[in-house]
């Protein structure tokens, strides 16, 4: 192990520590469930830039995403740039109005706003079910990405640096719920954007300056500097079905929806906007292109996925790379902490209380619950990330998929749609989701496209079906979500 990386580490940590604390003794003075798992909505435009942000960006981001770039070259620098407007749809589509409903129905969690729109309970049960295994595959990825970044940085082994992360982020989650949650988020995209500049500034510096680091991967492999990418993997189809799949079909992940009911007034979304997509933009460019550059210093990396942490080792002294290695974990731990939250919420407050409602108004139950169910997912997911697969970029992008493919199309057209019922959500959940899960099964490209688009283009399809012919299509809907 090496110490002067670990004591910046340790003294992060002690700060995340002391700001979950601080968030504990304020959900003493809140109703707990809108506190818990919402903070009592009141973020302000930089702290939901930030949340919004730092949710969003995960290990893929830090971990697997700079490790495609070192594979596939600069093609998939720009490829990851089309994430760029992610924080604008996702404030600009749900943004206020999915606020303004939210406080109409006392909405916690985005089950509670479909249930209030649609109502459905089997809808509900569904989506929780839905959720719940796509988060399994997602925050196992996180975990894997926060054990690998140990083991390459800091020498110490995989499972014992799962161990302590996986431990850590399951108590500062359960103890400061929402609020500890979008504090961290603050902290941790500052730490992010601070990591990002020292170490792409870092990485071109040993590289000789970008023109020679440019050469010298032009010389390992013509296709790493051409936009189609080593193997033209970058195709028209691919490209397109990325945007979809990590830009406009990020609207539909329940755990960046639930910000958007979280935060204090319109001030706060517009200026969420404007600094969410600068903070995007900045990361975005700087840790894939540190990626793709890295190749030129370290030409002969076996797992691609490593090129972040290895080049933290190299490139930068130890103690500034010990700083700069919690920025990647940031990004880990932003990423757990918002759906470990999502899924203790959806467990309690969707499942465990639409069975035994008369327990709502027990909150000594409902805080040691909640604090428990988190506690316990987040170690159960420690023993789903013990074995881990080489790219975690797919596995991460398969959970995804899986969330958009049920929740766009019932969260977008409910909203916008007054004529939208329970049938349509319904065959739009069903038929998205076994849509999504078969074609990525058996790894089946309709016309070369990612499986995500044609399971929302079903998806849709379903829904209009659905309405149209379901008996709920003779009546007026309701307006609004």
């Amino acid at each position: 192990m090496q110490n002067e990386i670990l004591l910046p580490l340790i003294g992060y940590l002690a700060l995340v520590f002391a700001l979950s604390f601080y968030a504990y003794r304020r959900r003493q003075k809140g109703e707990f469930l809108t506190e818990y798992f919402l903070g009592n909505r009141s973020m302000g435009g930089f702290v939901l830039a930030m949340t919004l942000t730092a949710t969003y960006i995960s290990a893929s981001s830090f971990i697997g995403g700079p490790g495609a770039a070192y594979k596939y070259g600069l093609g998939w620098v720009l490829l990851a740039m089309i994430q760029l407007p992610t924080v604008w749809l996702s404030l600009g589509v749900l943004g206020k109005k999915f606020a303004i409903l939210a406080r109409r129905y006392n909405a916690v969690t985005l089950n509670d706003m479909l249930l209030a729109r649609y109502q459905s309970p089997l809808l509900v049960w569904l989506a929780s079910i839905s959720l719940l295994v796509a988060f399994i595959g997602a925050m196992t990825v996180q975990f894997i990405g926060g054990a690998r970044l140990l083991e390459t940085a800091a020498g110490i082994p995989y499972d014992t640096g799962l161990l302590v992360f996986g431990i850590s982020i399951a108590l500062y989650t359960s103890f400061g719920g929402f609020r500890a949650s979008v504090l961290n988020d603050a902290l941790q995209g500052l730490v992010m954007l601070l990591g990002t500049f020292i170490l792409l500034f870092s990485v071109i510096h040993a590289a000789g300056g970008l023109s020679a680091a440019v050469v010298k991967l032009q010389q390992i492999e013509p296709a790493l500097v051409s936009p189609s990418g080593v193997d033209h993997v970058l195709t028209p189809q691919f490209m397109s079905s990325f945007w979809v799949l990590v830009c406009f079909g990020v609207i539909g992940l329940p755990h960046t929806a639930v910000r958007c009911i979280s935060y204090r007034d319109s001030k706060a979304v517009h200026r969420g906007i404007i600094i969410g997509t600068l903070v995007i933009g900045v990361l975005m460019l700087g840790m894939h292109l540190a990626g793709a550059l890295g190749r030129a210093i370290l030409p002969d990396l076996t797992i691609p996925d490593r090129v972040i942490p290895t080049l933290m080792i190299t490139v930068l002294p130890p103690f500034v790379a010990g700083i700069f290695l919690a920025a990647p974990l940031a990004a880990i731990m932003s990423t757990i902490n918002a759906q470990l939250l999502q899924s203790s919420a959806t467990i309690v407050k969707d499942l465990y209380l639409s069975l035994r409602p008369a327990q709502a108004r027990n909150e000594r139950l409902l805080t040691r619950m909640s604090s428990t169910v988190t506690l316990v997912l987040g170690l159960l997911l420690l023993l789903a990330a013990w074995r881990p697969p080489e790219m975690i970029i797919w596995l991460n992008l398969l959970a995804f998929g899986g969330l958009e493919a049920v929740f766009l199309w019932p969260l977008v057209l409910g909203l916008y749609w007054e004529r939208a019922n329970a049938a349509g959500a319904l065959s739009s959940m069903i038929g998205g989701g076994v849509c999504y899960a078969l074609l990525a099964t058996f790894d089946v490209h309709i016309g070369g496209f990612h499986p995500i688009v044609p399971a929302l283009a079903l998806s849709l399809a379903a829904f209009l079906a659905g309405n149209c012919f379901s008996p709920a299509a003779r009546r007026v809907a309701r307006p609004g979500l």
